[in-house]
């Protein structure tokens, strides 16, 4: 690792003298160099049917010179360095000023160098092959698909303002379903270490969530308790760090965020810390800004929103280390929120076996009439303000009578503000095991426990 980390500063520091070589000493220069190892194994009808794996170093350039601000990138190395320096300082004559400037981050050496298992960095198709048979297996002839991913990343960074920074991550994860004739079950599971993805593990809970919402029925749509598993929590925290902690939607008033006030329940903890040893991300943003923990909701207080340089100068505070390749466009974004139980923090590594059933199952015997939901998808922003979302439901619902869960259900189309669902007293239950999901965006993940809401709107069935 430290000697691709050494190669990625070098590359940087050589981009950094071709831009004092081509736009002069007053141009403001940052360079990041990422390398990716991905490899990916999936399987469909319960065998493998695809293996790939590949690995890319990506450049990226951004400068500032004469008041106006371009950027670059390259996926090639030696001459392809020149070309990509030449291009960025053409650019940078064609773009309109950019009054709005940040600067560049200053010295500030990161507090960790990443998390990283040397397993998972070394990892082979036959190991992800086993995996994958354990799950198959696991599933007891159901129908069967998913894939099993491993994912290395190392960077490095540097700016002409004297910053400099490298480190690297890793993430195994597993996504599969089990299938009957008439349901579907789901078991994900992330971690920075391979020896925790067991797939025997993840595959008897899919089987076992196929089986037991096998024929489901409909009932009418309203407002329903709801016990919500990691997954369907997991929705809420994607939405949420888009549109909610989003500090450039923030600066620009399109989301519900209002610092300082209670808005909602005291169960509900946001954070985002990549300097844990269990957590998923690299430990520095893409301006070279180093990480930390951030709260951004503490016992149902807003505290904070995200940040990168630009928003936080507009916002008079400071980066959180939230930058990302589409921040200026799209807004700073935390992409490795957690969902942090009331009391002592859990560790991550729990995975989702007996252990986590058992927490969910402590939800749903405080529940009269309910529905427990495994998880939401095609979740769409209907209104970014209230962060009304509509969307399904999905992998398995069944109805819970006091206590107990009964039947199952058939999917429900939903439409929630999704705020108001964890608003103060809405929340009735937070489970006490956190599951880490496999990230969608790049390589950090959501963490979330299972929560009991006081109400959820069911508009109508899946077909309409």
């Amino acid at each position: 690792m430290s000697t691709t980390v050494d190669t990625q500063l070098d590359v940087a520091s050589r981009v950094l003298d071709l831009v004092r070589d081509a736009a002069g000493s007053g141009a403001e220069a940052e360079v990041l160099v990422s390398r990716q190892e991905l490899a990916l194994t999936r399987f469909a009808n319960s065998y493998i049917h695809q293996n790939v794996a590949d690995a890319v170093t990506h450049v990226r350039l951004r400068l500032h010179l004469e008041g106006r601000t371009a950027v670059g990138s390259s996926t090639q190395l030696g001459d392809g360095l020149r070309d990509l320096v030449d291009r960025t300082v053409a650019a940078t004559r064609l773009s309109p000023l950019d009054p709005g400037w940040p600067g560049l981050t200053p010295p500030s050496p990161p507090p960790t160098s990443g998390n990283v298992d040397e397993a998972t960095v070394a990892a082979t198709p036959d190991e992800r092959a086993l995996r994958v048979r354990a799950f198959i297996d696991a599933a007891s002839g159901l129908n069967t698909a998913g894939y099993f991913r491993t994912n290395y990343v190392s960077a490095a960074f540097a700016n002409s303002a004297g910053q400099s920074a490298a480190g690297a991550m890793t993430e195994a994860a597993m996504d599969g379903i089990a299938r009957t004739a008439t349901s579907d079950g789901v078991a994900r599971l992330a971690s920075v270490r391979l020896a925790d993805i067991d797939g025997s593990v993840l595959g008897t809970r899919a089987a076992a969530k196929a089986l037991a919402s096998q024929n489901p029925v409909e009932l009418p749509p309203g407002q329903y308790e709801v016990v919500l598993e990691s997954d369907a929590v997991v929705d809420l925290l994607r939405n949420f760090a888009m549109w909610g902690f989003n500090g450039k939607a923030y600066l620009e008033r399109r989301s519900f965020a209002q610092l300082g006030e209670r808005q909602f329940d005291e169960a509900v903890t946001f954070v985002e810390d990549v300097t844990t040893p269990r957590a998923l991300g690299l430990p520095f943003d893409v301006e070279g800004t180093p990480k930390r923990r951030v709260e951004f909701v503490a016992n149902g207080v807003t505290r904070t929103v995200a940040h990168d340089r630009r928003t936080a100068a507009q916002a008079g505070t400071e980066s959180t280390g939230n930058a990302h390749p589409a921040a200026r466009a799209f807004g700073p974004i935390p992409l490795g929120m957690t969902m942090v139980p009331p009391g002592p923090e859990m560790p991550t590594e729990e995975v989702a076996g007996p252990a986590a059933d058992l927490s969910v199952m402590a939800l749903v015997s405080g529940v009269r009439r309910g529905l427990l939901v495994t998880d939401f998808w095609y979740t769409r922003v209907l209104d970014p303000r209230p962060l009304v979302i509509t969307g399904l439901t999905r992998n398995g619902v069944w109805l819970i009578e006091d206590g107990e869960i009964t039947t199952p259900v058939k999917n429900f189309r939903f439409t929630q503000a999704y705020p108001q669902a964890l608003a103060p007293g809405a929340v009735l239950g937070v489970g006490t095991h956190l599951v880490a999901q496999p990230g969608d965006w790049g390589s950090e993940s959501f963490v979330a426990p299972a929560v009991r809401l006081g109400s959820w709107n069911f508009t109508g069935g899946a077909s309409g």
